[in-house]
């Protein structure tokens, strides 16, 4: 082999190992500092708490509409009553809530027990709300029991992700 060739393949190798020392190092630094996911979520609700006044307002001027289909018993809104997020309120309006580590989760939980996709909240024809395991690795629980299904929750019903607890109330 040539000198040119060697000296091509150890830059080559010096440039892979540097890589991965750096890859190694920002995973580490992560690790330990965390990432920026909670600054995300209270940016996010910062953003939708004026919405939710709008909205709110408009609710009561033009006497319901979607909001009270279910009826006076019906949840209008998603507490997280335990964990990393407690007192995070989130205003139910018909559409799914998802839950995760995910970016682009309604919810994002910092819980280690808690999957990218973990769990997601919907509201079926009827005006019920439906919570439903995404297939994740530690599972969803309404009060007690891990749910296999898609299963109706309760006003007033935790639904635990890990740390992590949740709750409809109206």
């Amino acid at each position: 082999m040539s000198e040119l060739t060697l000296t091509v393949m150890r830059l080559g190798f010096l440039a892979v190992l540097w890589l991965f020392v750096i890859v190694a190092v920002q995973v580490i630094r992560s690790d330990l500092f965390g990432t920026r996911v909670t600054q995300r979520a209270a940016r996010r609700a910062e953003n939708q708490r004026p919405q939710q006044r709008q909205q709110s307002q408009s609710g009561r001027t033009s006497g319901g509409g979607r909001r009270n289909r279910g009826g006076r018993n019906a949840p209008t809104k998603l507490v997280v009553s335990e964990g990393s997020l407690a007192g995070t309120t989130v205003a139910l309006q018909g559409q799914t809530i998802s839950l995760g580590r995910a970016h682009d989760s309604t919810i994002v939980l910092d819980d280690d027990y808690a999957s990218s996709r973990h769990a997601r909240i919907y509201p079926d024809r009827d005006g019920q709300w439906i919570v439903e395991d995404l297939g994740s690795t530690n599972g969803t629980y309404l009060g007690r029991s891990r749910l296999t299904t898609p299963t109706p929750i309760q006003p007033g019903s935790p639904i635990r992700i890990g740390k992590t607890v949740i709750e409809l109330r109206k």
